[in-house]
């Protein structure tokens, strides 16, 4: 005899509470675990490829760690400490910017930079701030990061526990799908199923046009010769997660960043408006419709106001658990309507066939 359905809303209600209420207190400890299961779930379809091209799970794991050891190795020797110095570089030359911009402005529009004025005082103030507190800044964030997570976290724990997991992850999934309610396993695995493509087409996918356009837009400003390329690429690159933000603040920033480098000599600062164009052409076009596809679920909005509150309430771990939830939801939400749409509560009378009459 099943539970009654208010019993069974008791029991997952509280379930959930109780997650949250970890989740709550225990964030800062559970970060390397949900960063360590996140990357295992996003390497989990090449170990599935690899064992399908004959190699053991075992082996799939050890070639993908193997590959990942040597591309981490390569980034910290040629690319973090290039990006490190940029943005230093970057915050150092703020002030000037701000002035340069100032004189600009006053030179075209006069009577917009009186002294006294709220514009002027503003840039004035930001330039200060930006010189006086931006590598204040960027030391607190490291030393914040490195207190709150901490280094051997960082580069021991979240690559074991991923490792782990990768290696166990069928095995897992089984026991996970043993445990289910047997009145609602169908039902659950169907969810799961949707929620897991969801997860799969954003994700992974998003992941992939991340790290691709990131590189796009660092090496094609490079070589264009703007001065932060690969700081205004890794910002796009990692914006590009959040819908329609990271070609709005990485193209302001990066177009910004030419009219002071290149002021007058217009054909540079239109090759760097070219850049992010030809980028959204290849985004929009390609990467996203194949990568992520069009059948995903999450609505921008829907996404954008997930992350903004689980990174209020629980912080940097609330915004890696935001997506999850965020396409759970979406996917639990749609077959409650669906099942709304089946009730009499929706069809009313109109579900009720007519009986022919009696000779």
């Amino acid at each position: 005899m099943s539970l009654p359905v208010s019993d069974q809303f008791k029991y997952w209600g509280i379930a959930a509470a109780i997650f949250f209420v970890l989740l709550y207190a225990l964030g800062d400890q559970l970060l390397p675990f949900f960063l360590g299961a996140a990357i295992a779930y996003f390497l989990d379809p090449v170990a599935d490829w690899l064992e399908s091209r004959g190699c053991s799970r075992a082996l799939a794991t050890a070639i993908i760690t193997i590959t990942a050891i040597i591309v981490f190795v390569i980034l910290a020797l040629l690319v973090i400490p290039a990006l490190v110095q940029q943005a230093v570089q970057l915050f150092n030359v703020a002030p000037k910017l701000a002035r340069d911009f100032g004189t600009f402005l006053s030179e075209q529009f006069p009577s917009l930079l009186d002294e006294g004025s709220t514009v002027r005082q503003s840039l004035n103030s930001i330039g200060q701030t930006i010189s006086e507190r931006g590598g204040q800044l960027l030391n607190s964030a490291l030393t914040s990061a490195a207190g709150l997570i901490n280094v051997v976290v960082l580069f021991v724990i979240v690559p074991v526990v991923a490792v782990y997991l990768l290696l166990d992850w069928d095995r897992m999934i089984a026991r996970v799908d043993a445990l289910l309610p047997l009145d609602h396993a169908p039902t659950i695995r169907r969810l799961a199923s949707e929620i897991d493509a969801t997860l799969a087409g954003f994700i992974r996918g998003m992941g992939t046009v991340c790290l691709i356009l990131g590189s796009y837009y660092a090496i094609a400003l490079m070589l264009v010769g703007l001065q932060f390329g690969l700081v205004v690429g890794f910002v796009a690159g990692l914006l590009t997660f959040i819908p329609y933000v990271g070609a709005l603040v990485g193209g302001a920033l990066a177009i910004g960043l030419a009219m002071f480098q290149f002021w007058g000599e217009w054909h540079w600062i239109a090759a760097v408006a070219g850049v992010f164009m030809v980028g959204q052409v290849i985004e929009g076009n390609v990467l996203t419709p194949k990568l992520v596809g069009e059948s995903v679920g999450l609505h921008p909005v829907w996404l954008i106001l997930a992350l903004s509150v689980f990174g209020a309430l629980f912080g940097f771990v609330g915004m890696l658990v935001a997506v999850p939830v965020a396409a759970s939801l979406g996917v639990i939400v749609r077959f409650i309507i669906e099942q709304y749409k089946d009730s009499r509560l929706y069809q009313g009378t109109s579900a009720q066939t007519d009986t022919p009459p009696e000779d």
